[in-house]
C-alpha cells in the first residue's frame, strides 16, 4: 500500500523490520518477495544503487529455485529495474540468463513499454519512470481518440482521476500535450502505428 500511494520511504521501513522477521523464519520465499518490493521501493525513492544492490540479492536467492511469478506480478516498475539491471550485467553474469528468463515472463505490453529488445533495454529511448499498467491503458485510448470523459467512462474512473493520468503520461513521456504523447509513445512501441 505504502508503494501504490507514493510513500516509499514508508514502504523501505516497514519491508526492512518484515525481512528481519522472514530471514529468522527462514521464510525464503517470502525473504525473496519482500527483496524485491524493497528493490522497488529504494528506486522509487531515487536510491538506483541500493535498489540494484537489493534487486541482486533478491535474484541470487530466487534463480536457484527457477521463482518467476514474484518478479512479473509487480508489473511494469519491475520490468523497468530487471531491464535496466540486465544493462550493467556482463554476458558472463550468471544472473543475466535468469534476468533475461524473467523478462521474457513478463505480459507483451509490459515487455514493449519498457523497450526490451533481445531481452535488453535500449537505454537512449528509455523512459524516466514507467508507466503503470492503468497508464498504458489510458494511453491507448488516448491514441485512438478518445477525450478525458470518454476515457473515464470507457475504464469506469473519474474524469479528474482520467485527467491525473493524462498528466503523468505526459510526464513520463516528457511531453506536454496530446499530440507529442501519442507521438512519442508509437516511437517507443508504446501503442501502435
Amino acid at each position: 500500500m505504502h508503494l501504490a500511494e507514493g510513500r516509499p520511504e514508508e514502504a523501505v521501513q516497514l519491508l526492512t523490520r518484515l525481512l528481519v522477521v522472514a530471514e529468522a523464519g527462514g521464510w525464503m520465499g517470502d525473504v525473496i518477495e519482500i527483496l524485491a518490493l524493497q528493490a522497488l521501493a529504494l528506486q522509487a525513492q531515487g536510491a538506483s544503487t541500493a535498489a540494484f544492490t537489493t534487486l541482486g540479492r533478491a535474484l541470487a536467492l530466487a534463480e536457484p529455485e527457477g521463482y518467476v511469478r514474484i518478479f512479473v506480478d509487480e508489473g511494469a516498475s519491475m520490468a523497468a529495474l530487471l531491464a535496466h539491471s540486465a544493462e550493467g550485467r556482463a554476458q558472463s553474469d550468471p544472473l543475466l540468463i535468469y534476468i533475461e528468463l524473467l523478462l521474457r515472463a513478463f505480459p507483451e505490453p509490459l515487455r514493449q513499454a519498457q523497450l526490451v529488445r533481445g531481452s535488453r533495454l535500449e537505454g537512449s529511448d528509455a523512459l524516466v519512470e514507467p508507466l503503470s499498467e492503468r497508464e498504458l491503458e489510458v494511453l491507448r485510448l488516448l491514441a485512438a481518440g478518445l477525450e478525458s470523459p470518454e476515457i473515464a467512462r470507457e475504464l469506469i474512473i473519474g474524469v479528474s482521476t482520467a485527467r491525473t493520468h493524462i498528466k503523468n503520461i505526459y510526464g513520463k513521456l516528457g511531453v506536454h500535450g496530446r499530440v507529442q504523447a501519442i507521438e512519442r509513445a508509437r516511437a517507443l512501441g508504446l501503442v501502435r502505428p
